[in-house]
């Protein structure tokens, strides 16, 4: 079965791709929306723009779409880049968000295409753990919750990180995963990747209670 995927770099859409190969699946293209005024309803913003270096690192095609991030104007946006693609579906890495779900599902159902969600429900702490252990190395780029400071950014998502984080949402009512927002993530490599990303210059950005860490070069380099 062939696939379009929803990318953006994170570790919802990362895992999701690699499940659906394992399933066997073809994935690709995978399908990148850039807000362009940095805010969306939608989809990922921070460090959107290594989309494409990391689609290479797994040997995958990547197309990016602007949209202005509008609310449900991003969705014909997203229209548009789905449009006459010669796919069975499309492939997204929701795990507890109804508002994209539905969305996504709407969507497909208007041009004819299946929708795919192989997180959708899963324990979200099992959903880090599987990750972890199947080998992805993933960062936090971006942190919006209370509990989750500025030490937080660039921190690898490790058993020691995870164990940190089902206190804070125990303490703060987060979800351990940030589907709701809390936080936001970037894959650097994985069983899936014929290369890692190596971040060369980097900077945190931080503003009171919110921040990101802003890759300013980076590289494929080998595994």
């Amino acid at each position: 079965m062939n696939v379009a995927a929803l990318f953006s770099g994170g570790k919802d859409s990362t895992y999701a791709i690699y499940l659906a190969q394992q399933r066997g699946w073809t994935v690709g293209p995978l399908i990148t929306m850039i807000p362009e005024h940095g805010e969306s309803y939608m989809f990922h913003i921070p460090n959107i723009g290594l989309t494409g270096m990391l689609a290479e690192a797994m040997g995958l095609g990547h197309s990016e779409f602007t949209t202005e991030g509008k609310e449900e104007e991003e969705l014909e946006d997203l229209k548009i880049a789905l449009a006459n693609r010669d796919v069975a579906g499309v492939l997204t890495g929701a795990i507890a968000s109804d508002y994209q779900t539905t969305r996504i599902d709407r969507l497909c159902h208007e041009l004819g295409m299946r929708s795919f969600s192989p997180l959708w429900r899963w324990n979200q702490r099992h959903v880090l753990e599987d990750m972890a252990a199947a080998g992805f190395k993933t960062i936090i780029v971006g942190v919006y919750a209370e509990g989750l400071g500025e030490d937080w950014l660039g921190r690898e998502l490790d058993e020691n990180a995870l164990k940190e984080l089902d206190a804070i949402s125990e303490k703060y009512s987060i979800n351990i995963s940030g589907e709701g927002g809390e936080f936001e993530t970037l894959v650097i490599d994985g069983p899936n990747f014929l290369k890692k990303l190596e971040i060369i210059e980097s900077t945190k950005h931080w503003e009171g209670v919110r921040g990101e860490l802003i890759i300013k070069e980076a590289r494929l380099v080998n595994r």
